[in-house]
């Protein structure tokens, strides 16, 4: 079988435009999608409610209130735990499956909101942060890789896109949750107790749904897999699709040994692909990103606006923004492209950064022009932000690895997204107090530069391409066009 007659490929699908799967052509795959990218709102929930929730943990222990330590460490503590369970959860994914991944965090994740809900002091909190992030953490990796590997490749970067909408979901959804419970009774507990809903109705929803049919081909499962795609694309194709990856599959049985992550570095096209998508889950987090999201409420009560509610209803209009943003990232990402998407995005994140550090530098209490202009440069950055660079590094990640190599790579480059995150949530109050906000986000527009140009000279374009399209442009640029690539495919 030729790359251009590969089923899904642009070859195949100009030869039978009738086979060509549109976005809401399938209820299946959407409804597979909306409970894999459950994931991606707890993942985005947890980021959002832990901003409002501070304002009242705050109150409640006077420690957390005295110590920016204590406060940056309640935040980045599930940080901590997601990149744990980033760096284990491409192990679990290969070994156990996408599905038995999935179940794996939602317990871990339920475990931890219960306990930071019945947390008596500030330490069990912790703990119960650094749970949660363990279970985000493995979500992260393997809602994008579930979602691509079901995924018809002319739709998958608006399906793998649609977990990010459910990320940004998760991050409005906290912030309606933190406003609905601001005069309850145990308010934070309340904000962080929630979220162990989503995990359970995960838990039983994914009880129902198969595993990644890809998986199940490289387990030698086919029957299985013939199932599931059975479900996915209409019988003309179905046969195409099945012949294609019962030869593939053998071929990657006969190279699959036990993959180690330092036989990442050995091989010239895996190495180039992973440097490609680890640059890009840093750079998302370096530009600031969820610098943004955390301290959101905090950077408009910097601005002048000292009301708690205030300073939650203006972060629910942020996020609000971030998740239409999204939206509109979905429609363009199989439309504009990946990498267009992504250098458009950086442009204007540059300008909403130049025009916050510019509010802050010249604020005063006595003008509140400078704090409203600080709340458009919040507001702009998201808008620029969540249709391009939000979506594209995970959408890049979940395919530009080959099928033995998915799952370690894609817990690594999640382990470098939530390293880097990390950094910057653990850092962001402490050189704002150190230098001043307005520097801080001058900084953070200089990093904004490098990440143009790495888009620009390093990402490929991966829009509409199969999975072994995108293999071949890793192995032209390793090794040149006139490769003999049949002889690198057993490299």
């Amino acid at each position: 079988m030729t790359m251009q007659s590969t089923p899904g490929s642009s070859g195949y699908l100009d030869l039978y435009p009738d086979r060509k799967m549109s976005f809401f052509k399938n209820p299946y795959i959407l409804g597979l999608t909306a409970v894999a990218g459950i994931g991606g709102m707890l993942f985005g929930y947890d980021t959002g409610v832990i901003s409002g929730a501070l304002l009242y943990i705050k109150d409640d222990f006077e420690q957390v209130r005295n110590s920016n330590f204590l406060q940056e460490t309640i935040v980045s503590m599930a940080i901590a735990g997601a990149i744990l369970g980033a760096a284990a959860g491409g192990w679990v994914n290969d070994y156990y499956g996408r599905k038995k991944a999935t179940l794996i965090a939602d317990v871990i994740f339920g475990s931890g909101a219960i306990g930071m809900a019945a947390a008596p002091d500030p330490y069990v909190l912790i703990l119960g942060r650094f749970l949660v992030g363990l279970g985000v953490g493995v979500a992260s990796v393997t809602a994008p890789v579930y979602i691509a590997e079901a995924s018809p490749s002319e739709i998958r970067g608006s399906l793998v896109s649609t977990n990010v909408l459910m990320i940004t979901g998760g991050q409005f959804l906290s912030y309606i949750v933190n406003l609905a419970f601001t005069r309850v009774p145990g308010t934070w507990r309340w904000m962080l107790g929630v979220s162990a809903v989503p995990a359970v109705v995960q838990f039983v929803l994914m009880l129902f749904l198969p595993e990644s049919p890809r998986w199940l081909f490289m387990k030698n499962r086919k029957t299985e897999a013939v199932d599931v795609l059975s479900k996915i694309y209409d019988l003309a194709r179905l046969e195409d699709e099945v012949d294609f990856l019962t030869a593939q599959s053998e071929q990657e049985r006969q190279k699959r040994k036990n993959i180690h992550f330092t036989d990442v570095f050995k091989s010239k096209e895996i190495k180039l692909a992973f440097l490609v998508g680890a640059g890009l889950q840093a750079f998302q987090q370096f530009t600031g990103i969820n610098t943004v999201m955390y301290y959101s409420p905090t950077i408009v009560q910097m601005a002048g606006f000292h009301s708690n509610e205030l300073a939650l209803t203006i972060s629910l209009i942020v996020a609000g923004m971030n998740a239409a943003g999204t939206i509109l990232g979905i429609y363009l990402i199989d439309h504009a492209g990946r990498k267009i998407l992504a250098l458009s995005s950086l442009g204007g994140v540059f300008t909403s950064l130049l025009i916050l550090s510019f509010a802050f530098m010249n604020q005063s209490s006595d003008n509140q022009l400078y704090g409203w202009l600080a709340v458009l440069g919040l507001t702009l950055y998201i808008g620029f932000f969540s249709p391009g660079m939000g979506p594209v590094p995970w959408t890049v990640n979940s395919e530009i690895y080959p099928e033995e190599y998915r799952g370690i790579c894609g817990g690594m480059s999640a382990t470098v997204c939530w390293v880097s995150n990390l950094i910057v949530s653990q850092s962001f109050l402490s050189i704002a107090d150190a230098l001043g906000t307005g520097p801080t986000f001058l900084i953070l527009a200089g990093i904004t530069v490098l990440a143009f140009v790495f888009v620009l000279a390093c990402v490929p374009e991966t829009k509409g391409l199969t999975f072994d399209e995108v293999e071949v442009i890793w192995k032209e640029r390793a090794w040149g066009k006139n490769a003999d690539t049949r002889n690198l495919l057993s490299d």
